[in-house]
Formats: C-alpha cells, structure tokens, sequence
C-alpha cells in the first residue's frame, strides 16, 4: 500500500529504544507489509517505502555488522 493511500498520520512512527535524542534519529511506521521511514526531526517531510522483506534483510545485516566500516 502507498502512502497516496494511506495517511502519514495514521501510522504508528516508533524510534529505537537506544535513541540518544541528538536529532540524528530515524522513525519507522510498519503497515500493509511495509516498513516507512521517516527523518524524526522532519516529521513532515519525505517518507521512504520499503517491502517488509527487504527491511529484514536489512536489519539482520546490520546486526552482523555488514555496514561497519571496517568491513566496507
């Protein structure tokens, strides 16, 4: 689902528990099967779209590491 039809609003924006509040923070919104996020000091501005899938993909590559930049 997009957001042309669904409202920004609507979703259920959570940031990490581990958030230092130094406005370098992201939020994200699940819904439909998609993950949306959203800058959390620009809470009007653009949302990024992305199949909840890939989301996961992403999530466990960062736990192991794979965007370090040691291992870049």
């Amino acid at each position: 689902m997009s957001l042309n039809r669904l409202a920004v609003s609507d979703l259920q924006w959570r940031k990490a528990r581990r958030s230092a509040n130094n406005g370098a923070c992201v939020e994200v919104a699940p819904a439909n099967g998609q993950i949306f996020v959203r800058d959390s000091q620009d809470r009007n501005g653009p949302v990024v779209q992305y199949p909840g899938f890939s989301w996961r993909v992403f999530i466990a590559d960062v736990k192991t590491s794979q965007f370090d930049l040691d291992s870049l």
